[in-house]
């Protein structure tokens, strides 16, 4: 049986680890036999951390797809997350014990007023409940074991962050704001799109302060990672179909709709055969000489993967190759 390259975005249930999440999917491999052996068994891994309590989309690379995992940590995501009012937790959000509370609590205008301070290039400190290593190692693993880490700044950029409103199906915004701007709210929900690197559960902390009050991340959802969303996302039921004889086809996307934000060049034979051997190419060599610039993603036969490439001052040359 053919060897399968490339990706199942899988919609994460609640308290599944990411980690968790690749083992069921090679679980699911092995019982339809295309897991492999030895040399020959398929490399499996994730595009993204998701904490157990996050929920949505988790890209799980599988073959040669999982050589673009580093370019999907970086790529940026989105996510809908909704900030409790009142209590902030040790871990940031509703597993932590609490650590400072709140009687007071804002209205939908206090919190929109807040917003742009939160939109653009920011900086914020990581939650000391992260996987970030502190000399070695684990914040998390020193937080629980009671050692006082001191968290540094560090530089994200929140490209958009909004109210979300998910009873407001129709009607206009000024409606919903005559009956909401000045009710207290308990909890408010937000989606941001977001830099790699960036914290939600910071950003909720931040926010609960800059409107005068404490809070923590009480839901949590990716809707979108890099070019995947919730639309190509399948179930954890869906997924252990394939384990039960289903043909993973019906759910593995292509190895190349991870690089949907770059360009696809056709090579002849003679240059794919060079490309794999490692080889560079001159940039003026390319058939129909295409204007490319940086990388573009190197196929044969009309779309089969042979690698990532780059040009460099005229030469392309291999980042990274796929032996498909």
């Amino acid at each position: 049986m053919e060897k399968p390259h490339g990706w199942i975005i899988l919609d994460k249930p609640l308290e599944l680890g990411s980690t968790q999440a690749v083992g069921a999917v090679k679980r699911n491999l092995r019982e339809a036999g295309l897991l492999g052996k030895g040399k020959g068994k398929l490399k499996v891994g994730h595009g993204g951390t998701l904490d157990p309590l996050a929920t949505g989309v988790l890209p799980i690379a599988i073959g040669e797809a999982t050589k673009l995992c580093g370019r999907m940590l970086d790529a940026t995501k989105i996510y809908e997350f909704t900030i409790g009012f009142g209590s902030e937790t040790e871990t940031l959000d509703v597993e932590g014990e609490v650590t400072e509370s709140s009687d007071h609590r804002p209205s939908l205008a206090d919190v929109e007023a807040v917003l742009p301070q939160f939109t653009g290039p920011i900086e914020q400190i990581p939650p000391k409940y992260s996987a970030l290593k502190i000399d070695g190692k684990r914040a998390y693993d020193l937080a629980r074991a009671g050692v006082d880490v001191e968290m540094k700044m560090r530089g994200v950029t929140i490209y958009s962050l909004t109210v979300r409103h998910p009873e407001l199906v129709s009607g206009s915004r000024e409606v919903l704001k005559q009956v909401q701007d000045d009710e207290l709210l308990d909890e408010i929900t937000l989606a941001a799109t977001v830099s790699k690197g960036t914290y939600i559960r910071s950003l909720a902390r931040d926010i609960a302060r800059a409107v005068g009050t404490f809070g923590h991340v009480t839901m949590l959802r990716r809707t979108k990672a890099g070019p995947f969303t919730l639309k190509e996302a399948i179930s954890l039921d869906k997924l252990n179909e394939i384990g039960k004889g289903a043909d993973i086809k019906q759910y593995l996307l292509p190895l190349e709709a991870g690089l949907d934000d770059i360009p696809a060049f056709d090579l002849d034979p003679d240059q794919a055969r060079m490309l794999r051997q490692g080889l560079t190419l001159d940039e003026q060599d390319l058939i129909g000489n295409p204007a490319l610039n940086g990388l573009f993603l190197a196929t044969e036969n009309l779309g089969s993967p042979v690698a990532l490439a780059e040009i460099v001052d005229g030469t392309v040359k291999v980042v990274r190759g796929f032996n498909m």
